[in-house]
């Protein structure tokens, strides 16, 4: 059977959902660092003259977070039954909503609602489209196209800096009022390209829409493939041997929680929920908010150079975030983790020391204060080319199909909930802890490279069936010293089940 020929397919299709996610990712990105620039506007501080009480500050930033927390938790609960193209859609009329809310605000309650509305959105889409994503791409591309997105955030995190240094010559509102408008432009890029795009094959088969999931597979494969091209019957087989086992191997939700299941769904959901919570207590949303005040306050800069200094580091940070687009797939999840707690921890302690010795000796103040600054831009080089896209991927890979959705949400959720707690308190902790605030990141940057080392399974190259071989062949909680768990290179064992299912179909 020959599918329709007036349709979009094979690479244009990939590039079209990649697309979707990407645009998502900015949409994302450009929310996490255009509130800097907003609360050192001086119209919105005269406006709003609660934000310069910094547990009001705190709220008005870090409510975003705990909309986007909420969003995740919706995602969880209902992603699986709406489907992933709907999610998208409800998160991305949230966001329009939210953001109109924002920029017309003339009251301060009208723009937390409108933060937390904003943020609901943001946690429906940050949880769908890498999944979405994940399951229509092939494992070779997987973790290329996935990081794609991530940096597409960064690169709209960089873009709201400049925007923000740009219009530091503006005194009235247009000042932060255009900035928050500018988000309307991502709601008409995406919403069209949820017209052209199909559903995810894998939740298709999961809903049991066979015939669809079919079609979509010989879209995703290429021009003109048939439904019973051996490649596409081989997914298609493979894809649904791995359902009905799991399907078969159902357990009650207690024996997940308390670790009894075979293919150990709650291991895997804690696993990826770790890497999101390792990132947020990394400090990257501390520098993110807040960059242009630790400038002012800690080092000293005034504000235009502050602003400065961080579209400076914005940037820096893009080019080094699409910098993991050539080493995903070729050093693996592990090694990038491994190697960016060690990097990140050690401009933490460096940052920490140079402000503590500034404050004994104020001569030098100038000097450390560089260094501080170039250890903030070199922190954002380090993140962006380990923890800003490897959480990312590494939850939407690792759970299960009957979990992806449930484990992303999860993970995406302990992003936001712990982005909260740290944007909420990073305020308090500059001012009361000064130079030792860094030393918390710095501590906890180190304690992750045992962690990942004793814990974390490489995910790179394999088939997204691979994993629930993976975990029932090695229950155990420890991979170090495991070649299947640990390798970057697909296993023989996985290519051997495979083809087993394959054959039992």
């Amino acid at each position: 059977m020959i599918r329709s020929k007036n349709r979009i397919y094979g690479g244009w299709l990939i590039a079209m959902i990649t697309l979707v996610d990407a645009l998502s990712s900015c949409w994302f990105g450009y929310d996490q660092g255009v509130f800097a620039g907003v609360l050192v506007s001086e119209d919105f501080k005269s406006l709003f003259p609660q934000v310069l009480d910094a547990n009001i500050s705190g709220i008005t930033s870090s409510c975003f977070f705990l909309g986007a927390f909420i969003g995740s938790l919706v995602a969880f609960m209902m992603g699986d039954t709406l489907g992933r193209r709907r999610t998208i859609a409800w998160g991305l009329l949230c966001n329009l909503i939210g953001a109109t809310l924002q920029f017309t605000s003339w009251h301060l309650p009208q723009m937390i609602i409108g933060r937390l509305i904003n943020g609901f959105g943001i946690g429906l889409t940050s949880t769908m489209t890498p999944v979405y994503l994940s399951e229509c791409a092939k494992p070779h591309q997987r973790g290329k196209l996935v990081v794609i997105g991530t940096s597409s955030n960064v690169t709209m995190f960089a873009l709201a800096n400049w925007i923000s240094y740009a219009l530091y010559s503006q005194n009235g509102p247009f000042q932060w009022r255009f900035p928050l408008a500018f988000q309307v432009v991502f709601f008409v890029m995406i919403a069209p390209l949820l017209f052209f795009v199909p559903e995810s094959p894998r939740w298709l088969l999961l809903v049991g829409r066979d015939m669809e999931a079919l079609e979509v597979l010989s879209r995703l494969a290429g021009k003109d493939i048939p439904f019973d091209d051996r490649i596409v019957t081989n997914e298609f087989r493979s894809i649904k041997v791995a359902i009905d086992l799991e399907r078969e191997d159902r357990t009650p939700l207690m024996d997940v929680l308390c670790f009894r299941d075979k293919t150990h769904n709650f291991r895997r959901l804690i696993l990826s929920c770790g890497t999101q919570f390792m990132q947020q207590f990394s400090g990257i949303n501390a520098l993110g908010f807040y960059l242009p005040t630790l400038l002012t306050q800690n080092v000293g800069f005034n504000q235009e150079m502050s602003r400065l200094i961080s579209a400076i580091n914005g940037t820096v940070y893009l080019v080094s975030a699409f910098g993991s687009v050539i080493v995903i797939d070729r050093l693996g999840r592990r090694k990038m983790m491994l190697s960016g707690s060690i990097a990140m921890g050690l401009c933490h302690l460096i940052a920490s020391l140079c402000l503590r010795t500034s404050e004994v000796d104020i001569s030098q103040r100038r000097m450390l204060g560089n260094v501080t600054t170039a250890m903030f831009i070199v922190y954002h080089v380090f993140f962006g080319t380990s923890w800003a896209c490897v959480p990312w991927v590494y939850s939407a890979e690792v759970n299960s199909l009957g979990w992806r959705t449930r484990g992303a949400a999860a993970a995406t959720a302990t992003n936001w909930l712990g982005g909260f707690v740290v944007t909420q308190y990073t305020k308090i902790g500059i001012d009361r802890l000064g130079w030792a605030f860094y030393l918390i990141f710095a501590v906890c940057c180190f304690c992750y490279f045992p962690i990942v080392l004793l814990f974390y399974p490489e995910t790179s190259n394999r088939t997204l069936e691979d994993m629930d071989h993976m975990f029932i062949q090695n229950p155990s909680i420890f991979v170090l010293g495991k070649a299947d768990m640990t390798q970057r290179r697909r296993p023989t064992s996985f290519v051997e089940a495979e083809a087993e299912r394959i054959a039992a179909a």
